[in-house]
């Protein structure tokens, strides 16, 4: 018996979430195996609850977001945005800091991210880190 791979992408097409994850659970109790990765994905889909709380306090990558530039301080916080993110040229550099608010930087590891504050801060931008 040969398998039909194309027949089964296309039942699992139409089927609803809660079929799959039903099929999934007989696969596992049938082969007595675990789907890690497919629980994982339906375990990140779930709602936001009581459980985001948690997640907050392990954060551990960052976003440094570019708040807002006085006129005067501009050059100086261009040259300080090309130093905190390598291989930004000056037009790219000038539109990010004529676009504020802008993300700096994205998913940046704690040092990183206060490291680039500071640098954004004292070149006289005003700098919040989420």
């Amino acid at each position: 018996m040969a398998l039909d791979k194309a027949k089964i992408v296309e039942e699992l097409s139409n089927a609803t979430v809660l079929e799959i994850a039903d099929l999934v659970k007989e696969l596992e109790n049938k082969w007595g195996v675990t789907a890690a990765a497919p629980v994982a994905v339906a375990a990140a889909g779930a709602p936001a609850g009581g459980a985001a709380a948690p997640a907050a306090e392990a954060k551990t990558a960052f976003d440094v977001i570019l708040a807002s530039v006085p006129a005067d301080k501009k050059i100086a916080v261009i040259k300080a945005v090309r130093e905190v993110k390598a291989g930004l040229g000056l037009a790219e550099a000038k539109a990010l800091v004529e676009g504020a608010p802008k993300a700096v930087l994205e998913e940046a590891p704690k040092a990183e991210a206060d490291a680039a504050k500071k640098k954004l801060e004292d070149a006289g931008a005003k700098v919040e880190i989420k």
